[in-house]
């Protein structure tokens, strides 16, 4: 079996999901504007490797407090139709389907909540998606999160669960981001790929010999 792991948000689209969500939210009036500047305190945060991500999770899963995912869903469903398909990058597209072609398992894993990943992925032909877990009491979203979060060394751990799970066992990987809190997991992959990297991340690549993508 052979694997292409690709990261998210300025890897496979040109932009970041979980700020354009809670963009959309505001739009829809089910979320404060003031949590938009919240929101991007934090990210500047998130572009130095320092993102306190438990602080993040719980102020965007406020407004999908109480909400039942069956409720969420169509909304979702919206959203990534009007916001995230338009600008996936048409050759993040290519890339996707030479792996399916080749019958790779193609797997997306973000550090954004599930509740986003998994529809996008769907939404984008990929059947194996990892986000950040969201923990429900009695069938309804309680804003908090459950399980290892798949950020930084995390999400190295959450592949390989869900790998041991799948029992697979991939004789070559491939892994494709745009960021340095994803340096452990194109450290694991046998042909990783830094797409859009910052100068940090690129320097890195040249020394190491890996592919430098800019899409």
């Amino acid at each position: 079996m052979k694997l292409a792991i690709f990261d998210l948000d300025e890897t496979l689209i040109a932009g970041d999901s979980a700020s354009l969500w809670l963009e959309f939210m505001v739009q829809h009036k089910l979320a404060s504007a003031e949590i938009l500047l919240q929101e991007q305190n934090l990210m500047s945060a998130y572009y130095q490797g320092r993102m306190d991500m438990s602080a993040y999770m719980a102020l965007t899963l406020a407004p999908i407090r109480y909400w039942q995912p069956q409720d969420l869903a169509p909304l979702v469903d919206k959203f990534v139709q009007q916001d995230i398909l338009p600008i996936v990058y048409p050759d993040a597209r290519d890339r996707l389907h030479w792996h399916q072609a080749q019958g790779h398992t193609v797997v997306i894993i973000s550090a954004t909540g599930e509740h986003l990943v998994k529809p996008i992925a769907r939404m984008l032909g990929v059947e194996h998606a990892i986000g950040i877990m969201l923990d429900s009491c009695e069938g309804v979203y309680n804003g908090r999160t459950r399980g290892v979060y798949s950020y930084q060394e995390g999400k190295l751990t959450r592949l390989q669960d869900w790998l041991h799970q799948q029992q697979l066992n991939p004789e070559l990987s491939y892994a494709y981001s745009d960021s340095l809190n994803d340096l452990p997991l194109l450290e694991y992959a046998d042909r990783p790929a830094v797409v859009n990297g910052d100068q940090h991340l690129r320097l890195i690549a040249q020394q190491r010999g890996w592919e430098l993508l800019d899409w």
